[in-house]
């Protein structure tokens, strides 16, 4: 398994935030669902998310940092090192001093130690219980259902199928993990994980800041300049907003608690309309009342503009 750093083209030193960025750059590239058919993207899609769950787990990037599990997140098996058996009491007899052996030196101690290291290393690993590998799998859900949450079904590589709960402002690229649904452990170990990686679809009309949910919102001239209460769509359903009177092109409306579902100690988003005022098809009448229409105060709304250095 490659370093996860260098999968995911990161310094070691990387903040969160960066690994994050780093993750969905890649994951973006190498999802399966953008290479059908594609098992060496597939392969680098496992890599690339296998490194994200390690590093962006702040326990386990330790751990991998301290050597004390490998890039998958096994544990790293420590064997004996030689300074071990020359600091012990045998060892001692032929540690140099001043220069040169001691003359308490005797080739059955060198014998004694060297055999017990070649018998440390010939003899069979532990064969006792060890947990299973994690399996790593992706899932593509809808911006809606990534909001708002839901349940759906993955079938695995073998046919079985697992329900994969998708909790509410689910972001593009989270790691979802389920508990003892890995791999198989080995003699009697316990199961590992299935980490799952999420990938959301953009919507048409609505994209996602943070918490907060932004969309363009056509209105009509009249609506524009009347004002007065229109429908607005939002992840949760259509709400009514009213639209102030004489709203300019690019006046952006607010709507309180109607952006990203809150979790945790995260509170709702909000919902930020901007308003683009849409002429509509050709009307011979408004045609003819703006050839005559003579404005009581005159506006130029381009004064401020200038164009000189």
């Amino acid at each position: 398994m490659p370093n996860p750093y260098e999968t995911l083209g990161v310094a070691r030193d990387a903040t969160p935030d960066a690994i994050r960025r780093a993750y969905r750059k890649l994951a973006k590239t190498h999802h399966p669902d953008l290479n059908p058919g594609n098992a060496a993207a597939e392969a680098r899609f496992k890599d690339i998310a296998t490194a994200y769950a390690l590093l962006s787990d702040a326990e386990k990037r330790a751990r991998f940092d301290r050597g004390e599990i490998d890039a998958e997140g096994h544990e790293t098996p420590q064997r004996p090192h030689y300074r071990d058996y020359a600091q012990a009491a045998a060892g001692q007899r032929y540690t140099s001093q001043g220069g040169g052996p001691s003359a308490g030196w005797d080739p059955e101690d060198l014998e004694a130690i060297f055999g017990t290291m070649f018998n440390e290393a010939n003899r069979p690993r532990n064969q006792g219980p060890a947990r299973g590998a994690d399996a790593h799998y992706s899932l593509v859900t809808s911006f809606l259902d990534a909001v708002n949450g839901t349940t759906t079904r993955l079938t695995l590589p073998d046919a079985s199928v697992l329900d994969v709960k998708i909790p509410p402002a689910t972001e593009d690229g989270h790691i979802l993990r389920l508990r003892g649904k890995g791999n198989p452990g080995r003699n009697g170990g316990p199961p590992g994980d299935a980490l799952i990686a999420i990938s959301v679809t953009p919507h048409p009309i609505f994209s996602r800041d943070g918490q907060d949910i932004r969309l363009d919102l056509p209105i009509t001239l009249s609506e524009a300049v009347l004002g007065g209460p229109i429908e607005v769509p939002t992840p949760g359903g259509a709400v009514r907003m009213r639209v102030p009177p004489h709203s300019d092109n690019g006046t952006v409306l607010r709507l309180r608690g109607r952006g990203v579902p809150g979790h945790g100690s995260i509170p709702a988003g909000d919902l930020y309309a901007t308003l683009r005022v849409t002429i509509g098809p050709v009307d011979p009448a408004l045609e003819a009342f703006l050839r005559d229409w003579k404005p009581a105060t005159a506006h130029n709304p381009r004064q401020t503009m200038d164009s000189k250095p």
